[in-house]
Parts: structure tokens; C-alpha cells; sequence
């Protein structure tokens, strides 16, 4: 046999593998030849036949005459419980979808109504270009299956793919049209075995494009590449392209435009390495990067690298306008751009948009909020840690800072300057709104448990062993964060705390020590500031950590460097039999406190890390159970506060002076800042009579923050 009866056959075996009878209609009877050669000349005799298809045997009966009496030969094979392989062949008629006597033979197997000449194009695109076929199968000529069964056939009358040959490590027709516009090096064996024409014809047929013969080849490729970039680049628009294109022809059809786009992209893909310098080319050549039109019709496909720069800046005119939704679809839409997935600077550029818009948009939606929270202190709580997700724009703050602290070029600065400030306005608010709510609620919030109580209600009930971290200026979001990094299966739980007043380290610190939930009172001793419990006076880490060994007796306490540090094995003999292991840091509030803006911004998103990984280290070490609590949380802000934005010292008795309250007494109290006796503040209520002021949104912590974690 030969190739076009190979490959129909192989067709038509596949049909009957899957469902046993095919009833296979030919209106043209241009399929007769081919059930000769089926038939391997025997007569039919009312009967059907025995035959061999691709390996598959069946029986053949063929329409000759009356469609009842074809029925009746077919009937005794097709309805056993277990069928012949039947092919049904019925030449000159097509199927009758209404009532065909054949229907319920049909509906038991399947019909077949294969096209000549796309069968034929199937197989001839084995041996020639989709140009060459074209011109063997025209649409407006009758072609039979003898003439396509010699074309197929080593003997046919058109020599095989010169093109091919050359290209035969390409994958079809795009593949070669692909490999020869990417690159030269074939040029010399086209020229040599007179390919050019057959090329000339592909691009004709497979593209739209007509080319003269004879062309020089450097000349044609770069015609071509103009003519399928420039026409991916306007199909692409969404308004009129730029004048400088007028001068290059576009796909005429909705198949050659689709060509055009499938070539262009078959080049980045396949040849991602040569489209970079090519396409850079074209851009000078038709001057588009000086083009004028709107960013935001340049559509999905970033032909050009001009099209990722202005898309660029545009989401930063949308963010700087307060677009933040829009930006975040355009950017959303742009986030397997070709030229982006090549330059990792430019991606982190994109990165620092996006999360600019993320910021601003919580910025947006977080201060509509808070016009609306009422003067319940613990409503305001709630509305922070769990129902209005406040503390989501503080996450978003400290993704932008710790992205933007990592790139290697500025980000566009006036976007910028805006989420910083819509983040900063939204903090004010908050910060004024909740100390309200504090003033009016005589600085009693009822329903999260008190700091103090964080020892004795979560981590003495814990099973032994258990780790306790006590993690210095962790915000609540970051706290949020790390659950979500934990082992999957872990059992994780967020509770909030309402942190001791003044919200300083040594009373904060203090708060969460044993014992603190029955006798805690701050206090002056010696000149210092600090905590006092049943009768240990506790200014700072070291009597903490003195004060905490005399009450745990086997007490394992550790920085979070030092264990991060200790080899597997050490660790484990470190912690064996400890019932409670401690586990401090202080590195989010040295660096903020330290004045480093920039690797502050670096170190509060890596201690997030860092807490995770110790959780799974001691946890390898025979640890099950882990609490993990802050003293305060902290505002961060791109830079210092200027001189004129800092309040006034209110002078007086100074006790201990903070960039976040002054504690002391007399003095006045300046402007937007609230003064709060110490009997005022129940529980936590101090030994000597210091009046202390906060100053809201003024440093580097709020004194009134929402809760942080435990």
C-alpha cells in the first residue's frame, strides 16, 4: 500500500477499537478507491465481507442500492451481545440526522464523515511545507484519492521538503518558519539547494505574506520578522496603531492573523535568546518607542520591550492617582510577560507596584472602617485581630518596606510618597480613634485577656515541655503570618492581649513573666523605670531573666541567635527535661530603636523566619507545645519624623522619657496627646504617682496599638 492509504486506514482502526461499528458516509464518494483497495477486489454479493484495517479485523458492507437491504445484511452481525467489528460504508448520500433507517445502527456505534483533502493535508505536511500543499490541494480543484495516493508515494510528482531536510530538527511548519527567522546559519543551505522558493511559498500560504522570488534572504527575513511582529503588536491594540506601521502590510484574515501571532510566539518560546536583540531591532526600526498612544491600550502581549516600560509607569500614574484596584488587574495581567520573566529587576520593579496598590487599597478600605468603629475599646480590638481584619494593613505596609528595602533601583517615588502617606493618615486615624475609645472607656477593655495574664491562661497550661517566645515589638500581622508558616497539621490558634501600660519593653516584657497575673505594679526604683512583681523589681532583661529561672526551676533560657546557632544534637541536650524553655528577641526593636531605617525594614521580615524555624528545630528537639508572645507592636515609617512633627517634652518631674510616651509628674501636656494617671488604669495600677502621656502615632510604637500576639 502506500502512505494516503496508511494513514486513513489507521483512522478508520481507531474508530472501530472504540466502539465496534462505524457507519461511515461518503457524499462525494471520494473515499471509493480506497474500500477497493479495502476489499482487496472481492465482490460484495450482498454480503459483508472479511477485511484487515491497520491490524484490525472487521467485516465491510457497502451501500448498493437500498438502505432496508443493507440493513438486513448488517443486522445479524451487529446484534449479538457481543457485535462484529463492522464498517458500514455509504458512498453518495449524506447523514440523515432526522430519521435515518440506519439511526439505531448509529446510536449502538458511531458515524465517520472524513473530508479528502484534510486527511490528505495530514499526511502530505509529512513530507512538504504547508505552502507546497496548498498549491497541491487548491480549493478550487477536484483532486482525487489516486492523485493524492501518488503525491504521498516516494514516486509522486513534486519532490520532497527541501526545507524540511535543511530544518529537520524543527517541529512543523511554525518550528521551521521560527528556527529560520531566529537565526542565519542555515541561509548558505537554502541558497545552495535553491529552498528559497519553497520558502517564499510557505510564508504566502501559512502567513499572508507575498514575497518575490529571488529575494535575498537577509532581505526577506527581515520583511518577515517586521511583518509578524508589527501585525502580533496591532492585533494586540485596543485603538488605532502608530503611524510609523503604515508602511508595513498586516494579516488580511482572522487564520493569518492567528498565524502571525503563533510564529511570534513560538519565537520567544523556542528561540527566547535570538527574539530578545530581533525584536529590539524592529522597535528602532519602526521607532515605537516614541510613539504616542495610550498605556492602557497596548493589551495583553508585550511584542515589545517598550510596551513593559510604559505599562510600568502607567501603573504608577494609577497608584499616585489612587487607582489601586485598576493597577492591581493591570499588573495581575501582566505577570508572564516575556520580557519581565528575563529581567528580574524589572519583575522586583513590577513586585513593588504591585504591593504599592495592595497598600494602598487596605489603606482605603481599613479608614473607612475605622469612621464607622464605635467607642467600645474591645470593638476596637476585635475589629483589629479578627472581624474587620485591620491588622491586614500593617501586613501590607511591611511587605512594600521589606520589597522595597531589597531592590536594587529606586521605585518610582511619587507612588510611593502616596501609599506612605495614605498607610500614615490611616494610622493617625486609627490611633486617635482607639485612644478616644480608651479615654471614654476609663481605659478598661474587657474582653481580651489582660497581658498579664498570657503565663498563667496559656502558657502554664500547656502540657510540659513547652517553648515560650517572647518576641520584642512583634506586630499582631506578623504574628498572623507566622501561624500561617507553621507545619501543616499543626494545631495553630491567634489570641489577642491588651498590652500593659506604659507599652515599653521592661513593663511589656515584665507583663508576660510568671506570676505577673497576681501581683504586677509599675514602679520607680533607683532612678529607673520597671515592673514590680510580688517583691523582685524588674528594669530590665537581666533581672527578667533571674526573676523567671527562681520560679521555673529547670528553666532553659535562650536568644533566639543562640538557638538558631546549636547544632541538632547540642539543642536536644540543651532542652532535655526543661519543663519551659524561653526564647528572646530583641531584634525588630534594636533596629528600629537603633535609627536603621533600611536594614530595619530587612531584619522585621526575616525574624518571622527565623521564630519558624526555631519552632522546628526545638520541635525536632521533643518540644510539642509553643506559645509565642510580644511586649508591644510597633509602627514602622519609612523615615524619621522631622523635627516639626515630633511633640513636645511636657517638662515636669520626668520619671522616663520614650520616643512613645513620657511618664512623670506635673508638666503640661501638649497637643494631641493624652494624659492618664496611674490610678486610672485598674490592674496595672503603679506604686508611685507618675502621670503619663501618650503621644499617638508619633514614634516608633503606639502606646495604644491593638493587641499583639500570643
Amino acid at each position: 500500500m502506500h502512505p494516503m492509504h496508511d494513514y486513513v486506514a489507521r483512522q478508520l482502526a481507531e474508530k472501530v477499537k472504540s466502539r465496534k461499528v462505524v457507519v461511515w458516509y461518503d457524499v462525494r464518494r471520494e473515499f471509493a478507491s480506497f474500500v477497493l483497495e479495502l476489499r482487496g477486489g472481492l465482490t460484495l454479493l450482498n454480503s459483508a465481507v472479511p477485511i484487515t484495517v491497520a491490524g484490525v479485523t472487521a467485516r465491510l458492507a457497502e451501500l448498493d442500492g437500498s438502505m432496508f437491504e443493507l440493513r438486513n445484511i448488517v443486522e445479524p452481525h451487529v446484534s449479538a451481545e457481543a457485535p462484529d467489528n463492522m464498517v458500514i460504508y455509504v458512498p453518495g448520500y449524506d447523514r440523515d440526522r432526522r430519521g435515518s433507517v440506519l439511526m439505531e445502527i448509529e446510536k449502538a456505534g458511531t458515524t465517520w464523515e472524513p473530508q479528502l483533502k484534510q486527511l490528505a493535508k495530514n499526511v502530505l505536511l509529512q513530507k512538504y511545507t504547508i505552502g507546497v500543499v496548498d498549491e497541491m490541494l487548491p480549493f478550487d480543484r477536484v483532486v482525487t484519492y489516486e492523485d493524492l495516493a501518488r503525491a504521498a508515494s516516494a514516486t509522486g510528482p513534486e519532490p520532497p521538503s527541501v526545507l524540511k531536510s535543511i530544518f529537520h530538527d524543527a517541529s512543523g511548519n511554525d518550528g521551521l518558519l521560527a528556527a529560520w527567522l531566529s537565526s542565519d546559519e542555515r541561509d548558505a543551505e537554502i541558497d545552495a539547494r535553491e529552498a528559497a522558493g519553497e520558502l517564499v511559498k510557505l510564508m504566502r500560504s501559512r502567513l499572508g505574506l507575498a514575497l518575490v522570488d529571488g529575494t535575498l534572504l537577509t532581505k526577506l527575513r527581515a520583511i518577515t520578522l517586521r511583518y509578524v511582529l508589527a501585525g502580533e503588536f496591532r492585533s494586540d491594540l485596543s485603538c488605532p496603531p502608530p503611524a510609523s506601521l503604515a508602511g508595513v502590510p498586516s494579516p488580511a484574515t482572522k487564520d493569518e492573523v492567528a498565524a502571525v501571532r503563533e510564529l511570534a510566539r513560538r519565537m520567544r518560546s523556542d528561540f527566547a535568546e535570538a527574539y530578545q536583540p530581533l525584536a529590539d531591532r524592529v522597535e528602532d526600526e519602526l521607532g515605537l518607542r516614541n510613539a504616542r498612544m495610550p498605556a492602557e491600550h497596548l493589551g495583553a502581549i508585550d511584542t515589545f520591550r517598550f510596551e513593559e516600560a510604559m505599562l510600568l509607569a502607567h501603573c504608577h500614574e494609577l497608584v499616585t492617582a489612587r487607582e489601586f484596584e485598576q493597577a492591581i488587574r493591570l499588573i495581575g495581567g501582566r505577570e508572564h510577560s516575556f520580557w519581565l520573566d528575563r529581567a528580574v529587576g524589572r519583575k522586583a520593579q513590577w513586585e513593588a507596584c504591585r504591593r504599592m496598590a495592595e497598600l494602598g487599597l487596605a489603606a482605603t478600605s481599613v479608614r473607612a472602617e475605622v469612621k464607622k468603629a464605635n467607642g467600645d475599646p474591645s470593638k476596637w480590638v476585635e475589629a483589629y485581630a479578627v472581624t474587620g481584619g485591620w491588622h491586614r494593613l500593617d501586613y501590607a505596609q511591611r511587605r512594600l518596606e521589606a520589597w522595597v528595602a531589597k531592590l536594587d533601583d529606586e521605585p518610582d517615588e511619587r507612588s510611593l510618597a502616596v501609599v506612605r502617606r495614605a498607610y500614615e493618615d490611616c494610622c493617625g486615624q486609627m490611633a486617635e480613634g482607639f485612644t478616644k475609645a480608651l479615654v471614654r472607656g476609663n481605659w478598661v477593655v474587657a474582653k481580651p485577656m489582660p497581658q498579664t495574664r498570657v503565663y498563667i491562661d496559656v502558657v502554664a497550661e500547656r502540657p510540659k515541655p513547652v517553648a515560650y517566645f517572647l518576641v520584642d515589638a512583634m506586630r499582631f500581622e506578623m504574628g498572623a503570618e507566622l501561624a500561617g508558616r507553621l507545619p501543616d497539621g499543626a494545631e495553630v490558634s491567634l489570641r489577642s492581649a491588651v498590652a500593659a501600660l506604659p507599652s515599653i519593653t521592661p513593663i511589656g516584657m515584665a507583663a508576660l513573666q510568671p506570676a505577673a497575673s497576681s501581683s504586677f505594679s509599675v514602679v520607680q526604683q533607683g532612678g529607673k523605670l520597671g515592673a514590680r512583681i510580688d517583691d523582685a523589681f524588674l528594669p530590665d532583661v537581666v533581672a527578667r531573666r533571674k526573676f523567671a529561672a527562681s520560679r521555673v526551676p529547670k528553666l532553659v533560657d535562650l536568644t533566639l541567635d543562640e538557638l538558631l546557632s546549636l547544632q541538632p544534637s547540642k539543642c536536644s541536650k540543651k532542652v532535655e527535661g526543661a519543663p519551659l524553655v524561653i526564647v528572646r528577641s530583641q531584634e525588630i526593636d534594636h533596629a528600629g530603636e537603633a535609627g536603621f531605617a533600611f536594614q530595619a525594614r530587612q531584619i522585621m521580615d526575616t525574624v518571622i523566619d527565623n521564630v519558624a524555624r526555631s519552632i522546628r528545630k526545638l520541635s525536632a528537639a521533643g518540644i510539642e507545645h509553643f506559645v509565642v508572645a510580644a511586649d508591644h507592636g510597633h509602627l514602622f515609617f519609612a523615615s524619621d519624623r522631622d523635627e516639626s512633627m515630633r511633640v513636645d517634652s511636657p517638662g515636669g518631674d520626668e520619671v522616663d522619657l520614650h520616643r512613645r510616651c513620657w511618664i512623670g509628674r506635673g508638666g503640661s501636656t501638649p497637643t494631641n496627646c493624652v494624659r492618664v494617671s496611674a490610678s486610672a488604669l485598674g490592674g496595672r495600677r503603679p506604686r508611685v504617682p507618675p502621670r503619663w502621656a501618650v503621644a499617638p502615632g508619633t514614634c516608633g510604637a503606639r502606646a495604644d496599638d491593638p493587641p499583639e500576639t500570643a
